[in-house]
């Protein structure tokens, strides 16, 4: 498949809505459909008629994390390739929070491994009621260690350890409670919800939605003081957003 049909995306009222299109395979992330969807996020971020982003997966999972069968060819022998696929997938699990436009995924079936932590880095969730997520990586004995810092973000550390050691699964319900999954619906109409998000945020000032957005991540990693001094510098700023 080329990059042109490893995703596919649509536009409308300044919401662009990419599915990852690999369903025979779950979305699997290969290199090539990694690359695309980076390109494709980024792309979103520079376009000035794009105001939101929805990311879905196309047929009955969101993503089903890496596709193992490349993993025959990351190997000690090929260590610039083994290189230069971390440097990529780290980059696309970061990459929807340092975007400029807010990100909400649409989440079904399986959401795994790299495909967990790609949906941990919107920033909302809408899941849908048949909805498995977790990292099974042990059970193929590997280290799922390029979405932990996600993980530990999202979640205490006691729980967060025995989703990576154990590769228990969670459910829509559990992920509700636990406050990763900002709503559940019926199986089919997570898209149309996360659309309508959106929508909503579309609709917004994008300067001040930009700097909720950059200010909500920035005060999450500094000392109080230094959080507070950053949320009055914006303070001050944001006077000038209003017509």
């Amino acid at each position: 498949m080329t990059s042109d049909t490893l995703i596919v995306t649509d536009s409308e009222g300044g919401v662009r809505t990419i599915t990852l299109n690999r369903p025979d395979k779950r979305n699997a992330l290969t290199t090539e459909l990694t690359t695309a969807l980076r390109d494709a996020l980024l792309d979103c971020d520079s376009d000035p008629e794009i105001r939101a982003v929805v990311l879905a997966g196309a047929g009955r999972g969101f993503c089903a994390g890496a596709d193992l069968s490349e993993f025959t060819e990351l190997t000690p022998d090929h260590a610039e390739r083994v290189v230069a696929r971390a440097a990529l997938t780290a980059e696309l699990q970061s990459l929807p929070t340092s975007l400029s436009v807010p990100v909400v995924a649409a989440v079904k079936g399986h959401a795994v491994g790299g495909g967990a932590g790609l949906a941990l880095a919107c920033d909302m969730i809408v899941v849908s009621d048949d909805v498995s997520f977790g990292y099974p990586e042990i059970k193929h004995d590997i280290v799922p260690a390029l979405v932990m810092t996600g993980l530990q973000r999202h979640l205490g550390r006691k729980l967060g350890f025995e989703l990576i050691s154990t590769g228990r699964m969670l459910g829509a319900n559990e992920m509700s409670e636990l406050g990763l999954a900002n709503e559940v619906v019926e199986t089919g109409a997570e898209v149309a919800r996360a659309q309508e998000i959106a929508t909503s945020w579309a609709g917004r000032s994008s300067r001040a939605l930009s700097a909720i957005k950059s200010l909500y991540y920035r005060v999450a990693d500094l000392p109080t003081a230094a959080a507070m001094d950053a949320g009055q510098d914006l303070n001050a700023l944001m006077r000038s957003f209003r017509s």
